[in-house]
């Protein structure tokens, strides 16, 4: 599904890390020369795709729970979640369908806070796959890139929290990666010792994603 989302047009001045504030972290792709991947664009609006539509979800039922080679597997509610510490992210967003939408804000908790409330991982962990509420939805990531220091489970966007048609209330962000990877409507993680394909994957997507080397197919 397409649509556009005109409540979040931006100015046409690139907002930069300077005004991301004090304590927050800085997502090292927004400090290039130039901030937009081979063959992006530059959006204004905030463009709105999925593979299904937004689930409902209540909030008094949401879970997030972590899974397979970690210390102590782990669900929390909406509320537990909600507890954790937070930080704040200042990143690029770059679409696999060749927009860039430059400089959001995004608040949650961070992916290491995850691993260290869970104990953990085991060495033999390399990958994770990502879980959605939608309809069985599942993406994949290489371990590294869901432990860089600007990935998060983010509830709110530039100050607001997130829409469901945005991911909300929850979503995986993982700037340094095509936007697929920062999975809609995040319902958990399972940590495994061997790549595993998710839903775009299976259709032929890259299995990582890298928007500057124009990771966009198999």
């Amino acid at each position: 599904m397409f649509g556009m989302d005109d409540s979040k047009t931006q100015g046409k001045e690139i907002p930069t890390p300077d005004i991301a504030g004090e304590d927050v972290i800085v997502s090292p792709d927004t400090r290039r020369d130039n901030r937009i991947p081979p063959h992006q664009a530059r959006t204004l609006k905030w463009p709105v795709l999925d593979a299904s539509g937004a689930p409902k979800i209540d909030l008094a039922r949401w879970s997030f729970t972590v899974q397979g080679l970690v210390g102590k597997p782990v669900t929390w509610s909406w509320d537990e979640f909600q507890a954790l510490p937070k930080v704040r992210v200042f990143a690029d967003f770059h679409c696999v369908t060749r927009w860039s939408r430059l400089g959001n804000l995004w608040e949650g908790v961070s992916t290491k806070e995850i691993i260290e409330r869970v104990g953990g991982i085991k060495p033999e962990a390399k990958f994770v796959l990502v879980y959605g509420h939608d309809y069985g939805w599942t993406t994949n990531l290489p371990l590294e890139h869901f432990l860089a220091e600007d990935a998060l489970v983010a509830f709110t966007h530039d100050g607001e929290p997130l829409t469901a048609e945005h991911g909300g209330p929850a979503r995986l962000i993982v700037p340094q990666l095509y936007a697929w990877k920062s999975a809609k409507w995040v319902a958990g993680l399972k940590f495994l010792d061997k790549d595993q394909a998710g839903y775009w994957e299976e259709g032929g997507y890259h299995m990582r994603g890298d928007p500057w080397l124009e990771e966009r197919f198999r």
